[in-house]
């Protein structure tokens, strides 16, 4: 029997409404994964792209990967029926003694819950948003690398530093001096049909509307790239945007003081993919 669908922002903890056990890895280690996902009118956008990289990090940190049906009931148990809401999705290695060490026989912990949907100005999906290039730089750990774990410390700090600045997002390198990303979502530069995005290689998270995008491309006629871009390749592009799944696909209208313009491919992938409605 399928779980009645929430109204509240009430989280399930393993299927049930309760509390996190302190002594769970994700809270005291970061010893986990997360999805931020987009659900509207009871459902989720791209679920089964959002499961896949669920799975993927699963299996990189050795992580038991919690029934993907079990999964999908959660999330729709948590959606509500109507509107828009933001689902969140944590996957952690479970309950432990103290110490790093994990459990031989770890029993991972599965969290949902929801969020209200963000006001985003109409502005940001038909003028663009601000972006400034912000001094944190991103350590490298190839092993961590496009997955999205619990560990987003570097995050928060970038997020404190945009604080300090009239945009709407920043601009993050790694230490090796290449992009990333923003603090919470991918980039693209469009050169001529040629879409390009960081590889990510070595840090960041490959996005879910980054695959989107990446898989709609050809729809469009347009060939897409990923490689490692250097800070002065964005002066030399076309179009900048930026992706995530809640908020889709915003042009880049200014980087650091460089005004830029919401180009004709950003606007037929917005339109291609939905989000011309300001979704």
């Amino acid at each position: 029997m399928a779980a009645a669908r929430s109204t509240t922002t009430d989280w399930l903890v393993d299927g049930k409404p309760g509390r996190v056990n302190p002594r769970d890895r994700g809270l005291a280690y970061g010893d986990g994964l997360f999805e931020t996902m987009a659900a509207v009118a009871g459902r989720v956008r791209w679920l089964e792209h959002h499961l896949d990289r669920l799975a993927e990090g699963c299996r990189r940190l050795a992580i038991p990967l919690p029934d993907r049906n079990e999964l999908r009931r959660e999330i729709e148990a948590v959606c509500p029926a109507t509107g828009r809401a933001v689902v969140k999705l944590l996957v952690t290695r479970g309950v432990s003694a103290r110490g790093y060490a994990p459990p031989d026989d770890p029993q991972a912990t599965r969290i949902v819950g929801t969020a209200r949907w963000p006001a985003h100005p109409a502005s940001y999906y038909t003028q663009g948003i601000e972006l400034r290039t912000l001094k944190l730089r991103l350590g490298e750990s190839p092993l961590l690398a496009g997955i999205k774990h619990l560990c987003r410390l570097e995050q928060v700090l970038a997020r404190i530093e945009l604080n300090d600045l009239s945009a709407q997002e920043g601009l993050l390198l790694d230490t090796s001096g290449f992009i990333v990303g923003g603090t919470a979502s991918n980039l693209f530069a469009v050169s001529g049909t040629t879409l390009y995005t960081p590889a990510l290689k070595r840090c960041g998270v490959s996005g879910v509307m980054r695959r989107v995008v990446l898989e709609s491309c050809g729809q469009l006629g347009l060939s897409a790239q990923e490689a490692d871009l250097a800070p002065e390749a964005l002066g030399e592009a076309d179009e900048l945007f930026l992706t995530n799944a809640v908020f889709g696909i915003w042009p880049v209208r200014e980087l650091d003081g460089h005004s830029r313009r919401a180009g004709e491919v950003t606007l037929r992938l917005q339109q291609l993919l939905g989000f011309n409605r300001h979704a």
